[in-house]
């Protein structure tokens, strides 16, 4: 049996990222004769330690437009400063009329998040932090907007050095406690 070359490209390198569908909206362009639908997929695709994509689709087939989104979120990866499981600081994204608040939270603490915000922490790596999504609660605009947060933040060393600070001045106080514990 002969195997088709993109299956074997499949099969010799393996994907690193996983992939989450947030949200398959049917949407309506009205015409002359009644209405066009299609269908509008958005993804999310992440490697669990510190980069993220988002993505959107539109296609007259769901397949088709996961396989666009797909493709659109790959080509749109970011890296997102994390410090440890958490993030190193507070972050407030917003995109249209939906805000995203972001805290770092202790470890143990878990996602304290719902809907395409957990999504999307769950693929960038983040496993204990403390959100709250504000105003809209459009989908696609949350998701755009915890991305948009994610990307506000800086590393420690960075904001130390825009501060004129020691690090250790800027880590969290149960941070601090345990390094001189």
């Amino acid at each position: 049996m002969v195997e088709s070359r993109r299956s074997q490209q499949h099969f010799e390198a393996p994907d690193a990222f996983e992939e989450r569908v947030i949200e398959i909206a049917r949407v309506a362009k009205v015409v002359k004769g009644g209405r066009r639908f299609r269908f509008r997929v958005t993804v999310v695709v992440g490697d669990k330690h510190g980069t993220v994509g988002m993505g959107t689709g539109k296609a007259n087939a769901v397949p088709d437009a996961m396989r666009k989104a797909s493709e659109r979120a790959r080509k749109n990866m970011q890296l997102v400063n994390l410090a440890g499981t958490t993030i190193p600081h507070e972050s407030l994204g917003a995109v249209g009329g939906a805000r995203v608040f972001m805290k770092p939270a202790s470890a143990g603490t878990g996602v304290i998040a719902a809907g395409g915000v957990r999504a999307v922490l769950e693929v960038a790596g983040v496993r204990d932090i403390l959100t709250k999504s504000m105003g809209s609660a459009n989908v696609l605009n949350v998701v755009m907007a915890t991305v948009a947060a994610l990307k506000n933040l800086r590393s420690a060393q960075v904001e130390a050095a825009r501060r004129g600070k020691k690090v250790e001045e800027l880590l969290p106080f149960w941070e601090r406690r345990k390094q001189h514990a």
